[in-house]
């Protein structure tokens, strides 16, 4: 059997994103084929974004642009590539009326001459974690869809967008590493796709993800451990103790990429910490596009995300950029830090 009868083969035995979607359209939020397009569109800037990123010691890509954006943050060549290429996609497909972005001060609205436009809003990171980019560490894209309501209107658009994260229809995150895969969920179970770039496809190759209930990792920058709250730096000494049964401990793994280390606790366990501090007491990770898209994702995977003291999902948010702590992961790992930050649990 020749090569390519073997590649044949192989992709016979995985389904694609696209053919995925046809198949699960029904039970899609409201089975329509506007959705449908939307998650393709989303996937075709993922692609463009992932082939940018592999060439990137080729292509005059690396680096800052010279600017800061508005979360007064050094903007990367590919930040500004990834924006583009995410809002290109969503125009061109017509599928959505709206878009926030980390890279944008304000929500873009998108043009329509339908009698009837799209009602879907959708908010993203273009490029998380993309200080790694210039030494080659992985980052990702998160994105988060929205519904709006019947009532909308030109000159309410963008605060009937600002809704509770319980209220997404979508959410997913594209990480760009080893391989690029595209994690998504409609509410109906959670599933992963890796990018073939032989044929330029997405293929199932993690269906029914679930996170598992016993964490073997924590994520969080420890530099700042100064700044956190008592609370908090007990439940580090309670995550570090070794397993009386087993011996082992819960280890320590620190991307510096939300996707990333989400990503890794979710295929193996564990439990990603961005808690408030001296520096940002709202802490730094922003609710629409980046909190709110993971908290729905990990729910879905029978996970748990919360700000310390209450769902991430209801949350009533009530700017484009605002600011949460974080703690999200296995649920019981994500429970005890609760119990921590509550003052119940104070053994170490």
């Amino acid at each position: 059997m020749d090569q390519q009868s073997n590649q044949t083969n192989e992709h016979a035995s995985f389904l694609t994103l696209e053919q995925f979607i046809i198949d699960r359209q029904k039970a899609f939020p409201h089975s329509t084929g506007a959705f449908s397009r939307l998650l393709r569109d989303l996937s075709v800037a993922a692609k463009i974004i992932s082939r940018n990123i592999r060439r990137a010691g080729i292509l005059d890509v690396l680096g800052e642009t010279g600017t800061v954006n508005v979360q007064d943050e050094k903007q990367k060549k590919l930040d500004q590539i990834a924006h583009r290429e995410l809002v290109r996609a969503l125009q061109r497909g017509g599928q959505c009326c709206l878009i926030g972005s980390e890279e944008a001060s304000d929500t873009i609205t998108m043009d329509s001459d339908r009698e009837t436009p799209e009602r879907y809003a959708v908010f993203f990171d273009p490029l998380d974690g993309s200080s790694n980019t210039d030494v080659n560490a992985s980052v990702g894209t998160i994105f988060s869809v929205y519904l709006l309501p019947d009532e909308w209107a030109p000159d309410n658009i963008v605060d009937v967008s600002l809704q509770r994260g319980a209220e997404q229809v979508a959410a997913g995150y594209v990480a760009y590493g080893s391989s690029t895969i595209l994690v998504f969920t409609t509410g109906n179970g959670v599933n992963g796709f890796t990018l073939d770039p032989s044929i330029g496809e997405f293929l199932l190759s993690h269906p029914d993800l679930r996170i598992p209930d016993r964490g073997t990792m924590y994520s969080v920058n420890e530099a700042d451990v100064g700044d956190f709250a008592p609370e908090l730096r007990a439940f580090l000494r309670w995550v570090k103790r070794k397993d009386p049964d087993t011996g082992r401990r819960i280890r320590a793994r620190y991307i510096g990429s939300f996707v990333s280390d989400f990503h890794r606790n979710l295929l193996g366990g564990g439990i990603y910490m961005y808690p408030s501090t001296a520096d940002h007491p709202d802490g730094k990770l922003r609710l629409m596009y980046e909190a709110n898209p993971m908290a729905f994702l990990v729910e879905q995977a029978g996970g748990r995300a919360t700000d310390g003291h209450q769902r991430i999902l209801d949350i009533e948010p009530t700017s484009l950029h605002q600011r949460t702590p974080l703690f999200i992961g296995s649920r019981p790992l994500v429970e005890a830090a609760e119990r921590f930050l509550r003052g119940e649990q104070t053994h170490t």
